[in-house]
């Protein structure tokens, strides 16, 4: 069973039907694109525990994903700690990742760098606290992922209206006010897997954002390998596994979120055990010749993972975000020839001709997405500075 209907579904049901498995996918939005490769359908809410577990139960289930999709994954733990059934962690580790109040809380109370931070339900109490935070703050809901409800507030006399784009963005009606720690470098997003808690793949990415989005904290450009340095990489791998041991995690796939700040500090944002959006394990796949996707797939089957060892890569690998900064109609894409065949990969775009795109607020409004190769971090440079020469998006 594989929770939600979004694009990013369909490897994991590829990596399924390989090994002989009938998929079923469940969420309440029949049109969704993933539905239309799944072996049957069913019209539950993913955030709806009890109610997946009882169809769950029903249709006796082998195995329980949320790939790739943030808020099913509390009711996937819950699903399979009530069958037996394999998960990356505890339903209650899954909780406290989940949440990014708890998260931050757990961090803290455990020795780990974390900014200064403090979860709500109600704007009241967060407009009671402005002393308590080190202002600019960054606003976000507790529950949402790719960047959507997030606002960065460098004055108290907006805080208001960022807990209210926060509110409207949340499933449970909880918010976080943390301070905003400035970033050295490039922020990292990439998928790690572990074996039996060991961490046996981590990796790390430098995730660049469009500062003329309407949401300028959404990710737009991914590049691997990171250009993180070496000594921040192990700290962070170093911290991932005590977190992994604090938490009994076991054997799974994460979407990992960290960032060297201007303080001197390397933090640990964000685990997720899912796949991270972006076709991020896609690209990890064809850049390292490693896939997490099929390891992703049998651990929830009950099956053995292959040896899974570190990533490396030969030459730098860009997931470049596709967007439009207003709302219209989408045209096309477009591709300058002798780009495209210097470091074409592969893309994925997904609306058809005329069909409405929205303005880059989150994840969830992005076209598609672009599959590049570089031979050096020279030739990645050139592309970001002259990217609407090589690639250029059409709205009307």
């Amino acid at each position: 069973m594989l929770l939600g209907g979004i694009r990013y579904l369909l490897p994991a049901i590829e990596a399924a039907h390989k090994h002989g498995c009938h998929v079923i996918t469940v969420d309440y939005l029949p049109d969704n694109f993933a539905h239309k490769y799944s072996d049957e359908y069913h019209n539950v809410s993913i955030l709806d525990k009890e109610a997946v577990l009882k169809l769950a139960r029903e249709l006796q289930i082998d195995g329980i994903l949320s790939y790739a999709v943030d808020p099913g994954v509390v009711t996937a733990a819950y699903v399979a700690e009530q069958m037996g059934l394999p998960f990356t962690c505890s339903y209650e580790a899954a909780c406290i990742l989940q949440d990014k109040a708890r998260f931050r809380k757990f961090l803290k109370d455990n020795g780990f760098n974390a900014p200064h931070a403090k979860g709500y339900t109600n704007a009241d109490e967060a407009l009671k606290d402005i002393d308590f935070f080190n202002w600019p703050v960054i606003v976000k809901p507790v529950d949402s992922a790719g960047s959507k409800g997030v606002t960065r507030v460098d004055d108290p006399k907006d805080l208001k209206n960022a807990i209210e784009i926060a509110l409207d963005a949340s499933h449970n009606g909880h918010f976080i006010v943390e301070d905003f720690l400035e970033l050295e470098g490039h922020q990292s997003s990439a998928d790690c897997f572990s074996v039996d808690g060991k961490l046996v793949y981590a990796d790390y990415s430098d995730q660049l954002f469009d500062k003329d989005a309407e949401n300028p904290y959404t990710p737009a450009l991914e590049i691997w390998p990171s250009s993180m340095a070496q000594g921040f990489q192990d700290y962070l791998t170093k911290e991932t596994q005590r977190l992994l041991g604090l938490l009994h995690c076991g054997t799974g796939l994460y979407n990992i979120e960290s960032r060297v700040c201007e303080n001197g500090k390397a933090y640990l944002m964000e685990v997720s055990p899912r796949a991270g959006g972006n076709r991020i394990a896609e690209l990890q796949r064809i850049g390292t010749g490693t896939d997490l996707i099929e390891a992703e797939v049998l651990k929830a089957l009950g099956e053995s993972v292959p040896a899974i060892r570190q990533p490396k890569y030969e030459g730098l690998y860009v997931n470049d975000i596709i967007h439009s900064n207003r709302t219209g109609l989408f045209s096309k894409v477009e591709y300058d020839e002798a780009f495209k065949q210097a470091h074409f990969i592969s893309e994925a775009i997904y609306p058809n001709k005329g069909e409405r795109v929205e303005s880059f607020r989150g994840a969830n409004n992005a076209v598609g997405s672009v599959f590049l190769r570089f031979c050096s971090r020279q030739e990645v440079e050139q592309h970001i500075q002259n990217h609407d020469n090589h690639i250029k998006i059409v709205v009307e």
